[in-house]
């Protein structure tokens, strides 16, 4: 949704100012403190709850802020004040992604999502993600899920990259070949 990634752009660059410009706030807690505000206002509840017009706004922040696993920075109940009275809650979860970009911009690296038809034990993981770093020529942030349809076997997906390994894609493609 163009509008939604519009929307969200300013308020991702005012978080990244912001917390690259102060020395002791840290990007990666902003990062985990942005990501799980974005994982409750996605919730289809809360979203229903924030386009209630009984629900006031200080009302819908004490949900949210009550529901947060560690207490909210200043910093942090700010921003999500700022989404909340300007009506641009829902657009919490892309203000997330695009916030995300612009530290891995930073840095140099991109988030992987690696699935996997089963768990994958740290040192397996580690393994993984140094081979990757290779073949994709720069840093991983890897993150798993679980996908029994796979099989066996990983898909990892990297931005707009795709890297099929699975049993699942190799009879796909077997399939294909045969059917041709």
């Amino acid at each position: 949704m163009a509008e939604l990634a519009t929307i969200a752009r300013p308020y991702a660059e005012a978080l990244f100012k912001a917390s690259t410009a102060q020395p002791g706030a840290g990007l990666d807690s902003t990062v985990a403190w942005v990501d799980e505000l974005a994982a409750i206002a996605a919730d289809p509840q809360v979203r229903q709850l924030a386009d209630n017009p009984k629900v006031t706004p200080e009302q819908l922040f004490d949900l949210i802020a009550g529901v947060v696993r560690a207490p909210l920075s200043d910093a942090a109940r700010n921003f999500l004040r700022v989404l909340i009275d300007n009506g641009r809650l829902d657009a919490l979860p892309e203000v997330a992604a695009q916030f995300r970009a612009l530290v891995n911009r930073q840095s140099g690296s991109s988030d992987a999502v690696v699935h996997s038809a089963f768990p994958i034990d740290a040192s397996a993981l580690a393994e993984l993600g140094a081979s990757l770093e290779k073949r994709f020529g720069r840093k991983l942030n890897l993150s798993v899920q679980q996908d029994a349809s796979l099989i066996g076997g990983v898909r990892v997906v990297v931005g707009d990259e795709v890297l099929d390994t699975s049993v699942k894609a190799c009879l796909e493609q077997m399939k294909a070949a045969l059917v041709a």
